[in-house]
């Protein structure tokens, strides 16, 4: 009989548990506020992402345009030019990028000749008479375009430790092409 009540006291607490409501809403917030958190911090991520992206648009644009209006370039013009791009990039982390700028001699429709080129730290990319590929609406025969290639490493703000380090920082990259705004190439003496 012992047995019996003991039982049937088991099963009124499990059945009044059943019909008590307090506490759903703290466990249904447990369980949905890390999927929030996690959405708000992802959109963040892509915000910083895409405004880094289009800063890194804006600068290789600025630097070739710079670049086409001159007449004459050298060496440390076309060192100190990457400034631009450092100012344009400010205030995200820009240490690390690679920035090329090179003359090219439009010779036919699709092709030209590197008539000079320069990277950020002086080195040359591309050597004086390498034949390159021009985009379409720059192959005009017998003109002279200044392209330059950006790539901006972009370390990502949200790390998270279970992703891999490659994982950890995306490249974003632009190549612009401006033709020059004199009839004639733009000469670098000394490069």
């Amino acid at each position: 009989m012992q047995k019996i009540l003991r039982l049937k006291a088991a099963a009124g607490i499990l059945h009044a548990l059943r019909r008590d409501r307090r506490g759903v809403g703290a466990v249904e917030f447990a369980i949905v506020a890390p999927l929030l958190v996690m959405a708000y911090l992802g959109a963040f991520e892509l915000s910083v992402g895409f405004t880094v992206a289009t800063k890194t648009t804006r600068a290789a644009s600025a630097v070739a345009d710079v670049v086409a209006q001159q007449t004459e370039v050298n060496k440390t013009f076309l060192v100190n030019i990457a400034n631009v791009a450092k100012s344009i990039l400010a205030p995200y982390d820009n240490s690390g990028y690679t920035l090329k700028i090179t003359g090219i001699k439009v010779s036919n429709t699709s092709e030209g000749t590197v008539l000079w080129s320069r990277d950020q730290n002086g080195g040359i990319p591309y050597p004086v008479n390498t034949k390159v590929t021009i985009p379409g609406q720059f192959a005009v025969e017998e003109s002279f375009v200044v392209r330059t290639e950006l790539t901006v490493p972009h370390e990502l703000l949200l790390y998270a430790p279970s992703l891999q380090a490659s994982a950890k920082t995306i490249n974003l990259s632009k190549t612009a092409y401006f033709h020059s705004r004199s009839t004639q190439p733009i000469k670098c003496p000394d490069c």
